[in-house]
Parts: C-alpha cells; sequence; structure tokens
C-alpha cells in the first residue's frame, strides 16, 4: 500500500494555526515558544529542500513537542469547570488537543519526507557505542 504525500507545507500550515488557536486563552508562553520554535524549523525545511538535517530536526521537534503538550496540558488545564465555561476556553482547549492528536500522524509523514530526502533508516551513536561502554562500568 502507497503512503500518499502529504506537502510539508500543509503540515506546517495546519499546525500553526491550531497552535494560533490552541493558545489564545489558557496555554503559557512554553507551550508557545515550544511549539512556534519547531514550526520556524518546519519553514527551513520547507525552504532547503535538499536538506536532510533539517526534516530529520522538524521530526525530532514535533516528537517532543508531544511529551511537552502532554505535560503542559496535564498541569495548565483548569480543575474546577468554573475556570474553563467559556466558549474562548473551550474552542481554545479544542484546538490544542486537536493539535497534539494530529502530531503523531504529522510525524509519520515527516518521517516519509526524511527518508524520500535520503535519510538513514537506523540511528548511529558513533564510536563511542562500538567501544563497549557497558563494558567499561
Amino acid at each position: 500500500m502507497e503512503v500518499p504525500a502529504i506537502n510539508l507545507k500543509a503540515i506546517v500550515l495546519v499546525h500553526w494555526l491550531l497552535t494560533v488557536w490552541g493558545c489564545m486563552a489558557w496555554l503559557s508562553h512554553s507551550y508557545v515558544w515550544g511549539n512556534f520554535s519547531v514550526l520556524a524549523v518546519g519553514v527551513w525545511a520547507i525552504a532547503q529542500r535538499d536538506s536532510v538535517d533539517a526534516v530529520l530536526m522538524f521530526l525530532i521537534g514535533m516528537t517532543l513537542t508531544i511529551l511537552t503538550d502532554i505535560i503542559h496540558f496535564g498541569i495548565y488545564y483548569p480543575i474546577h469547570e468554573s475556570l474553563g465555561a467559556s466558549d474562548t476556553f473551550r474552542f481554545s482547549a479544542g484546538m490544542a488537543i486537536l493539535s497534539l492528536i494530529l502530531k503523531p500522524l504529522s510525524c509519520f509523514f515527516v518521517y516519509q519526507m526524511y527518508r524520500e530526502r535520503g535519510g538513514d533508516y537506523n540511528i548511529n551513536f558513533g564510536e563511542w557505542a562500538s567501544l563497549g561502554f557497558w563494558r567499561l562500568c
């Protein structure tokens, strides 16, 4: 089964829009800086079509923002219903959660782009791993 080609511009645009809407009412500055920094790396990956490093950094950043988004939601989501009763809050929370739900799918498509640009399948830790670090401990 062939994986459909999704444009990197579409991924960055959708996550940018969802991040803008998600930070309207309740999330902290660290959420905003983290997500927009990763999206800036995505713009770099769009601008340099041949760069494997740009796509890899965008993929790693998207993966890390999945974890940080979960932490932000756990810390900043209001416990009492009276704090989250406004329509603006519900819309903002819904868009931030939708962005989080779409991120694993986006990571899958960005990984496909990484492979198309010539990225390796395996991770190489270099000489340090080949020396047998575990035997030294």
